[in-house]
């Protein structure tokens, strides 16, 4: 199991890396359609794109950032072939603060399995530093009820509990398919629906 580097996202940019499926995660369009994600959005880690137009084709303001410019680049293209309104930036979720934005959401479709254990305490608290008190961040990550152990690392709900121990309320943790464009069955993962609380309050 691995964990990547921004150079070596960019580098499988280069082709068609294994979560770029060209179409929402199914996980999100129900999201989506129960009505959760509200107002405006940070797709954190927003590869090329379909996460982040699919929202703004329902109406969501969205803003998408990735490390890789190459990711950016083609999410900005789709968006000009599609005639869709978002907002497409190099930006690294390690420093989301420098957006100058708050967001009533975030979603990450990804992105929290790729981090260091240092690095994703980190990634928590650049999260803290963008979204309103109330809103939420939808995590959908690799689980370690995948067997094997190609790709990268595993989570178990422990991990996720532990990273959003304070100032979160930990909503719910369910199993749900990660959609690859390696075969239809997808990997295990965990869907995560998380709350920003009052900051020092535990739940």
């Amino acid at each position: 199991m691995s964990v990547h580097t921004p150079e070596s996202f960019a580098q499988m940019y280069e082709g068609t890396p294994p979560w770029d499926i060209g179409r929402p995660q199914q996980a999100f369009v129900r999201l989506v359609e129960e009505g959760l994600i509200q107002g405006n959005v940070l797709d954190a880690g927003c590869g090329t794109g379909e996460n982040a137009l699919y929202l703004a084709a329902r109406g969501h303001a969205v803003v998408g950032i990735d490390a890789a410019p190459r990711a950016i680049e083609r999410a900005r293209a789709k968006m000009r072939d599609r005639d869709r309104e978002a907002k497409f930036l190099v930006v690294d979720a390690l420093k989301l603060k420098m957006l100058g934005s708050t967001f009533d959401s975030v979603i990450d479709s990804g992105l929290f399995h790729v981090f260091s254990d240092q690095d994703r305490a980190r990634y928590v608290k650049s999260l803290a530093s963008i979204l309103r008190e109330g809103g939420r961040v939808f995590i959908l990550c690799f689980s370690d009820r995948e067997p094997g152990d190609w790709g990268p690392r595993r989570v178990t709900e422990q991990e996720l509990r532990d990273a959003f121990r304070d100032g979160w309320d930990v909503e719910r943790i369910v199993p749900e398919r990660l959609e690859t464009n390696m075969g239809s069955r997808g990997v295990e993962g965990w869907l995560t629906t998380v709350r920003r609380v009052a900051k020092g309050t535990n739940h």
